[in-house]
């Protein structure tokens, strides 16, 4: 696990300060003020069009609040740094290249910022129930195995801090059980992981704490 600095040590890894965002006419978040610890699960239940995607975003600097402050490890988010990079991310439809197989899909991302690493791409593939020697185009995958390629490229660089929103969607029960128990593994390595689903049950067996988001309103429930 990466090690953070000294300033940041004894700060919880994401703090969101009064975070306000609007579009146009219509207030998507709304005053939301919210930590989240290291080796932490946290859930956020919602409706579509709660503000769950659009807190998300902010938290990875896609989008810009209109007030409020987002603070990554004690850096201000858009002032200490531009973006989240430090994170493995899955919001909305991942990049893929749809002529190429999963493997190839994967090393073409962590070749960007790392070494050419075969053996570690094929472990992460096995990891997510993925066949890394198949030669099956990307574009012929069926839901399930789209997610999983997602899963596998947003723990591909072991990054200290995974926002998930609804990881398991396409997924069939056995693959819902193993994303399961691959996020209590990474929890148990002290990762920070926020996600989103509408599934009650994977909140009730994941999650340390849980936050509703209504109408851009964030609140703790448990």
């Amino acid at each position: 696990m990466k090690k953070q600095t000294e300033e940041s040590e004894g700060l919880p890894v994401i703090q969101i300060k009064h975070a306000n965002k609007s579009f146009r006419k219509q207030q998507v978040l709304k005053n939301i003020t919210v930590s989240f610890g290291q080796g932490e699960i946290c859930g956020i239940v919602g409706h579509n069009g709660s503000g769950k995607t659009v807190l998300f975003k902010c938290i990875c600097g896609l989008l810009y609040l209109d007030e409020g402050s987002i603070y990554i490890h004690g850096r201000k988010m858009h002032e200490d740094m531009d973006m989240l990079n430090e994170a493995g991310v899955i919001i909305e439809e991942p990049s893929i290249l749809g002529n190429a197989s999963g493997y190839k899909n994967l090393d073409y991302l962590y070749r960007i910022r790392n070494t050419k690493n075969k053996e570690h791409l094929y472990a992460i593939m096995d990891k997510v129930g993925l066949d890394p020697r198949s030669r099956k185009k990307v574009k012929n995958y069926s839901m399930g195995m789209r997610q999983r390629l997602a899963i596998a490229q947003a723990i591909m660089e072991d990054q200290d801090i995974l926002i998930l929103d609804e990881p398991m969607n396409g997924l069939d029960k056995s693959g819902v059980t193993d994303v399961r128990e691959l996020l209590l593994e990474l929890k148990e390595q002290e990762k920070t992981i926020i996600l989103a689903s509408h599934n009650k049950e994977d909140i009730d067996v994941l999650c340390d704490h849980v936050y509703e988001m209504e109408m851009g309103v964030l609140s703790k429930i448990r």
